[in-house]
């Protein structure tokens, strides 16, 4: 067996020393570069199965290295690495073909969880059922691409918005998404927003510990925990009040959850799918809908 080998590029050494080291006790090799220049001439003598790329290069921005492995006839997953809260970057990242992205100062489990994810999009022993023309119907144009599109989403982590008529099929391209990545042998939880009682909805999307009040009478995980390592899809996103859209968007820049009554947050690993019927454009012009958090759920 031949070990996974891994693209870095950085030009702090601290995060190149840190970054090796970490993947190395993963039974990972490495290989480094500290400049867009040297990463696509290692490109072209390596086989890599992944990269990890800085934004800030010496020669250029890593969003150029996104683009050149995009064009690649084997794409890669690349991960970009980007500075702490700079999530327009991230996202930006992500429109281009990024598989996710680590946030700095590093947080090693999380950094791990990604690395997993990542290789399993490489790994050739564990091919993928790709005839999605069985279960999504249609031969036209539109439905073609569509399934195309649908394999190229499976392949990223970006937060997808789902946007079509009542019963078009929406929850059904978010499962097959779900089901074509790398996240298939995890949980897809998949919850209609517009079905929870108000009072009840932070409980249910974050948890709730025993006595936090009336009738917690236990421990409760949400459904961002009942979906850890899967994918969590939100239909109706639209009818979320707006004081849940704010703890929504805070759980999704910053991948934590606090339970209602607990302290602390706890790190949670899910890919964010949502639809709605209605326009949330519309929606976000007059008011009901925040800004920040479209932005964030509607990157693909």
């Amino acid at each position: 067996m031949t070990k996974p080998l891994a693209l870095i590029v950085d030009d702090e050494p601290d995060i190149l020393e840190l970054l090796e080291i970490t993947l190395n006790r993963m039974n990972i090799e490495t290989c480094a570069a500290e400049t867009i220049a040297n990463a696509k001439a290692l490109l072209q003598q390596h086989s890599f199965d992944l990269c990890l790329t800085d934004m800030k290069l010496p020669d250029g921005n890593g969003l150029e290295l996104v683009d050149h492995i995009q064009s690649l006839r084997h794409p890669i997953p690349v991960a970009v690495i980007t500075a702490h809260g700079n999530m327009d970057t991230a996202i930006l990242a992500m429109k281009k073909g990024a598989f996710d992205f680590v946030s700095k100062p590093l947080e090693l489990p999380a950094f791990r969880q990604l690395i997993t994810s990542a290789l399993k999009l490489s790994d050739p022993a564990a091919p993928k059922e790709r005839r999605t023309r069985h279960t999504l119907l249609g031969e036209s144009a539109v439905m073609r691409e569509i399934r195309s599109k649908i394999d190229k989403l499976a392949r990223s982590q970006a937060p997808v918005y789902i946007s079509g008529e009542s019963g078009s099929g929406k929850e059904l391209v978010a499962r097959l998404i779900h089901q074509q990545s790398a996240r298939s042998d995890k949980a897809f939880v998949a919850i209609n927003c517009g079905a929870i009682p108000l009072e009840l909805m932070e409980s249910e999307f974050f948890g709730h510990k025993k006595g936090s009040f009336t009738g917690a009478v236990s421990d409760s995980k949400g459904l961002f925990q009942a979906a850890e390592g899967g994918t969590l899809f939100l239909d109706e996103v639209a009818d979320l009040p707006q004081s849940l859209q704010v703890k929504l968007l805070r759980a999704i820049q910053e991948k934590k959850v606090r339970p209602v009554g607990e302290q602390m947050e706890i790190p949670v690993d899910v890919r964010l799918l949502s639809a709605t019927h209605k326009n949330l454009a519309n929606l976000v012009n007059d008011g009901s809908f925040r800004q920040d958090l479209y932005y964030r759920i509607n990157v693909i």
